[in-house]
Order: C-alpha cells, then sequence, then structure tokens
C-alpha cells in the first residue's frame, strides 16, 4: 500500500504539461493541474484499490489529478453528510463536479437529500453537484420514476439560471430523466414545455435544446423499442412452456 507521498510523487512523473492545455480547451482550470489523461489515471487507481479515508487525503491536496484521483478511490458508502458537504463546497471545476456527483453523491444514503438541497444553493458548482447527482440517480436502473419526476418542479425552478455550467446541468437532467423510458419522455417535454413558456434567455435555451432531443424520431424509436423488450421479457417470464 502506498502512502499519499508516494502517490503524488507518482502524479508528477506521469505528469503532461502539454495535456494541461487540451484541459484547459475544455473549460476545465489548469493552473494545479499535471497533465494526466484520464486513460492514464484509471488504471493506476484500480492498483490503489478503494479507500475513502486516502481518498479523502488525496482529496485536500492542491493538485487537478490528485482530487479526480481521490473520486476514483472513494466508498460512496462511507462518505459521511459533513465530509460530502465539504468536497461540495470546494468543487471548482465541471470535470470534477460532475465526477463526484454521478460517481459518488448519488451512491450515498443521503443522495435524494443532498440533490434536492445542492440545487437551491448559490455558489455555481455546489448547485451544479445537486444536478449531476440527479445525473446519478436518473441512471440507476432501481431508482422508480417517481422518484425522477420529482425533479422536474427543480428544474423548472432554477431555469432562470443563466450560468453556463448551472443551465447545461439543468438541460442535461431535463434529456436524461426524458430518455428513460416513453413515460417519463412525455412527462419531460412537458415540463420542457413549461421551462420555454418562462421566456427568460435560458430558459428558452433549455427548453429548445431538450426539446429537439426528446421530440426526435431517433429518441422515439429507441423508447419505443425499449418498451417492446421489456414487455417481450415481461411476457417470457409468464408463459408456460406447452412441453
Amino acid at each position: 500500500m502506498k502512502n499519499l507521498k508516494e502517490i503524488i510523487q507518482d502524479l508528477e512523473e506521469m505528469a503532461n504539461p502539454e495535456y494541461t492545455q487540451k484541459m484547459s480547451y475544455f473549460g476545465i482550470k489548469s493552473t494545479t493541474a499535471l497533465g494526466i489523461k484520464n486513460a492514464d489515471l484509471k488504471p493506476y487507481a484500480k492498483i490503489l484499490g478503494k479507500d475513502q479515508k486516502l481518498a479523502e487525503e488525496l482529496w485536500g491536496v492542491n493538485i487537478h489529478e490528485a482530487k479526480l484521483l481521490a473520486i476514483l478511490l472513494m466508498e460512496p458508502k462511507k462518505l459521511t453528510i459533513d465530509t460530502a458537504e465539504k468536497i461540495a463546497s470546494e468543487i471548482y471545476s465541471w470535470d470534477i463536479c460532475d465526477g463526484l456527483g454521478m460517481k459518488i453523491f448519488s451512491k450515498t444514503p443521503f443522495a435524494l437529500e443532498k440533490a434536492m438541497e445542492w440545487t437551491e444553493r448559490e455558489p455555481e458548482f455546489e448547485k451544479r453537484a445537486g444536478f449531476a447527482t440527479m445525473i446519478g440517480i436518473i441512471l440507476d436502473k432501481k431508482v422508480p420514476d417517481t422518484t425522477i419526476e420529482r425533479f422536474f418542479p427543480i428544474l423548472e425552478r432554477e431555469a432562470w439560471d443563466d450560468r453556463n455550467f448551472v443551465k447545461k446541468a439543468v438541460n442535461w437532467v431535463l434529456r436524461q430523466a426524458g430518455k428513460r423510458n416513453l413515460e417519463l419522455n412525455e412527462k419531460a417535454i412537458t415540463c420542457a414545455e413549461r421551462i420555454q413558456r418562462q421566456n427568460t434567455k435560458s430558459a428558452r435555451w433549455i427548453a429548445a435544446d431538450a426539446l429537439r432531443e426528446l421530440k426526435s424520431e431517433i429518441i422515439k424509436e429507441r423508447l419505443e423499442n425499449k418498451e417492446k423488450r421489456r414487455a417481450d421479457k415481461e411476457s417470457a417470464l409468464f408463459t408456460t412452456n406447452p412441453d
């Protein structure tokens, strides 16, 4: 087992300063970055293994990739609310925000509570963390549709926020919810149409972009095929073999 100092040394050896320019191009602040690709960071994380204590130590290091590595090592079930709050308040980049929300926060026992709460926060990335957590919840097939439906009023409420990482997150949740199944697709479209009627700059963009995808023939066909496969599977389970 490597200690924190050894891990930082490994990260520094993996550094590629030229890659930091690409990170900046994608809107990732590179002032504390070493320039390590995820393709290199993920295999290293597998070697280290899940370790919540080590993850929290790495989170405290002022290196971008140390925080990304921390996310890969975190154990959501061992994450306390207080620690989650501290981490959320220290997010400064969309890639860290989305990784935490989708992979970590959404798998904690308090996922729904914090998803709802953080979307009311003022800091841009704390607020986005709430929506990123919603994405992780939506992607969990075990979560019932009734839980996802609770997100729609929040999307309507926050559609006014024209900050880049907030409006894109609202749009993201709206589209992802609407691609879950046919019923939620219909409800997401209705939500988008209500948002559109708010007639603010951000609301118009969120709605137009979401409606373009959710009403597309590609999505409709995909969801219809998904529903057919589900129905066929259920039918097969209850069909008695005549032999």
